[in-house]
């Protein structure tokens, strides 16, 4: 029996960064595809917030831990995954700072460019979930799509100046969860910059099997979405 249990949705990339993570580190784990079978009493009871990825594992305080960047800093604290999440004070402030930076700006703002399109219930409050017409929406979806320039310019400038990876030389956890949320913005056609191709290259071929296995859920439903709304 595996020392980990990790409940999955196949087609999210917040779920894809901690599928490629335990694959890179070599862990034993069990993956559970719940799509469908969210929200019910014994999923809430364990899981109260409803998310995935989520981990369970006897170590926990809990007993089960969700957030994609908590569990990857759990398990490298845990099982002295340096190589992944470095100990040293500044180069680990660094890989925060890229993960907790993506999580509070980049993320939101792909989320609502790419939601839609990929068929995602978008956030309360959004423009996509309120009585705005069609028009409206499609623009505040677009006006997303323009304002992650800035933000991506500034993996470019300061978290990868000088770097292969925000990790250095290999990829770090802040790698595996920005390349893998920049796999939603195919769904939009987003035109990514060469050095953005050219990092996505980067990650795949260093992290070979372990990134492509299940990258490949994620493309694949994308492809789906795409091939239906054409």
């Amino acid at each position: 029996m595996a020392t980990n249990t990790l409940s999955i949705l196949k087609p999210s990339v917040n779920n894809l960064t901690v599928r490629v993570f335990v694959r890179a580190a070599g862990l034993e784990f069990d993956e559970l595809d719940v799509w469908g079978k969210k929200s019910t009493p014994e999923f809430l009871a364990k899981d109260p917030a409803d998310l995935t990825p989520l981990l369970e594992e006897e170590g926990l305080p809990k007993g089960a831990l969700w957030e994609s960047c908590a569990i990857m800093q759990y398990l490298c604290n845990k099982h002295g995954l340096d190589r992944f999440y470095s100990t040293d004070p500044g180069e680990r402030a660094m890989v925060d700072s890229a993960m907790f930076y993506l999580i509070g700006t980049f993320y939101p703002l792909l989320a609502r460019a790419t939601y839609p399109a990929l068929g995602f219930a978008q956030y309360p409050g959004e423009v996509g979930t309120s009585d705005a017409d069609d028009g409206a929406k499609a623009k505040a979806a677009k006006d997303a799509e323009a304002a992650l320039a800035g933000p991506l310019e500034v993996y470019r400038t300061f978290f990868l100046a000088d770097r292969s990876f925000i990790g250095g030389d290999d990829p770090s956890i802040a790698d595996m969860r920005f390349a893998a949320t920049l796999e939603f913005l195919r769904a939009v056609d987003y035109p990514f910059p060469d050095w953005v191709e050219d990092y996505m290259r980067r990650m795949e071929e260093t992290l070979g099997d372990a990134y492509a296995e299940p990258v490949a859920d994620v493309r694949g439903y994308i492809d789906s979405v795409r091939s239906q709304s054409g």
